[in-house]
């Protein structure tokens, strides 16, 4: 499978029709699958909760657009705030397992590769930092 603009706008055109302003577009055959690989297609406004992932690492490479990647302590510090952009010298970053993070989309038509180890897990009440 070709990765190209025709696909990043496709994914971006559905991320702009979800009412959540964001889209996945797996690369993985199933939920199950040992590697979760993805496009994640991101509008500003959409909305991520300040999270964690406690098996596995998370890595992003923006593709296009701009995000703001910040990392949180346990109490909500925030410990770290990067800028992300494909026009950069910073475009991309691997969260730790079990680091608090969340993300703030800088530009429309922002798409990241999303990597991280499967199967599938969804987040957990415990894995959000309610602040």
């Amino acid at each position: 499978m070709i990765i190209n603009r025709e696909l990043l706008d496709k994914v971006s055109a559905e991320a702009k029709a979800n009412e959540r302003l964001r889209k996945n577009f797996n690369l993985h055959e199933s939920l199950d699958a040992p590697a979760q690989r993805l496009l994640n297609a991101l509008e500003p406004g959409t909305v991520i909760p300040i999270h964690r992932h406690r098996h596995t690492a998370e890595t992003y490479i923006i593709l296009r657009g701009k995000i703001e990647l910040s990392l949180y302590k346990d109490d909500g510090q925030i410990i770290e705030s990067v800028i992300l952009s494909a026009n950069s010298d910073n475009m991309g970053y691997n969260i730790p397992k079990c680091q608090y993070h969340s993300l703030k989309v800088l530009a429309s038509d922002t798409v990241i590769l999303e990597v991280k180890d499967g199967p599938y897990q969804p987040l957990s009440e415990d894995d959000i930092l309610k602040l």
